[in-house]
């Protein structure tokens, strides 16, 4: 009997060392996740108006107008005001609503640039009388790609304050397609009558 309770004393011994070494690890584990979240806070805030301010400067330096490639210097000035135009518009798109046809939209316009827009860059040029050198178009194109996504978001939202309702109508993504389709018309062609007479050829 002193045998059996001697036994049953030695593992309960065992089992409350084995339980204090678990608990004094969690305590320290504990003891560190507090220290780490200490020092989170003690972190400084991040600067988000250093970050707004470089982002104005990159859009000063790469926006090309609305959808204006190559915009001239004398057309500054109307950066300005395509900025107040766009903070008048106070009509939100739901943002499920707004990703769902920006992709839409974009994926469109992609397959729109890939089909039509060489024989855009070679109309303009013949409606202008001028030959210019096939790298320009490259870069025209990826102009225009990166400033999809801000255009067709910025047409929603001036189309859909005549939206009643919710629910935006089927055809406002046509709509939006066909003024983008003009502005890359209209941007291309801006572009080249613009190039400096050095890049241009034959111009009668």
């Amino acid at each position: 009997m002193n045998t059996e309770f001697y036994q049953y004393v030695k593992k309960l011994h065992l089992y409350v060392e084995h339980q204090s070494r678990k608990t004094a690890r969690l305590e320290k584990m504990v003891l560190e996740l507090q220290q780490e979240i200490a020092a989170i806070k003690e972190r400084p805030p991040v600067q988000i108006g250093n970050i707004e301010y470089k982002f104005d400067q990159l859009k000063v330096e790469t926006l090309e107008g609305t959808l204006n490639i190559g915009l001239n210097p004398s057309e500054l000035d109307g950066i300005e005001d395509f900025s107040v135009d766009q903070k008048s518009v106070n009509v939100p798109i739901p943002p499920k609503q707004l990703f769902k046809r920006t992709i839409e939209i974009e994926t469109a316009l992609n397959q729109y640039l890939e089909s039509d827009l060489e024989n855009i860059y070679r109309g303009a040029q013949t409606e202008l009388g001028i030959s210019v050198d096939d790298s320009y178009f490259e870069f025209i194109k990826n102009d225009i790609k990166k400033q999809l996504s801000g255009r067709v978001a910025q047409h929603l939202q001036e189309q859909s304050s005549s939206e009643r309702g919710t629910e935006l109508s089927p055809q406002l993504n046509e709509k939006v397609i066909d003024l983008l389709k003009q502005e890359i018309q209209n941007g291309v062609f801006l572009f080249l009558k613009n190039l400096p007479d050095s890049v241009k050829e034959g111009r009668s």
